[in-house]
């Protein structure tokens, strides 16, 4: 015969495991349900997605406008600057300079030339070009100019036209190219920043 103590026992170790079965299962479903929940991607920016900061052209903004040379923020290297016609005197009249680290990543990519132009030792333009692959080079630079039209005070077209896109915002004026050339792998896309801020000064002068 069984005695009281023995059932009661018997009991105990029957709930132990049964707790412990069940302990193992809410485990297991834990474990499961991470899995099933993976934290979020960054947003994907293959085939120019503007949602990459890199899109936005003020990231070639390094020093700001009118700064002059001898105060730079940042070590400077001149550059020579070889054209294959007369460059306008606007142009050849500038002290061009390169940075001695890095260049500023801009459409995702590192651009292949990244100039700060000075004018009177005063920066007043700068210049960059980046390597786009020529199967996606068109898409990307029309969505890119749209973004950069979002936010230009000018009048411009509501759609960016053809291979140029041109605007302003604030003091800063703004002219993209893109170049494509049959046959090549890639195309070229160059991006011209102007200090607006000068000719407004003439301009008020004149009236």
């Amino acid at each position: 015969m069984v005695g009281t103590a023995d059932l009661v026992n018997a009991t105990l170790r029957i709930l132990c495991c049964a707790a412990l079965l069940c302990a193992t299962a809410c485990a297991s479903s834990s474990s499961t349900g991470g899995r099933g929940h993976a934290a979020p991607q960054p947003t994907s920016t293959s085939g120019g997605g503007v949602t990459d900061a890199s899109y936005d052209w003020h990231v070639l903004v390094s020093v700001p406008f009118s700064t002059l040379l001898k105060e730079s923020p940042i070590p400077l290297h001149e550059v020579l600057l070889f054209h294959d016609e007369t460059p306008p005197a606007a142009v050849e009249n500038k002290d061009c300079f390169a940075t001695d680290g890095p260049a500023p990543r801009f459409v995702g990519r590192q651009p292949h030339q990244h100039l700060l132009c000075f004018d009177h030792d005063r920066l007043n333009r700068i210049e960059a070009e980046v390597r786009l692959p020529a199967a996606e080079a068109s898409s990307m630079f029309m969505r890119a100019c749209a973004s950069w039209l979002k936010n230009t005070a000018t009048v411009a077209p509501a759609e960016p036209v053809g291979t140029v896109c041109e605007g302003r915002d604030g003091n800063v004026a703004f002219s993209a190219h893109l170049a494509l050339a049959p046959g090549d792998a890639t195309a070229t896309l160059s991006m011209t920043l102007s200090n607006a801020a000068p000719h407004d000064t003439v301009r008020d002068a004149i009236h």
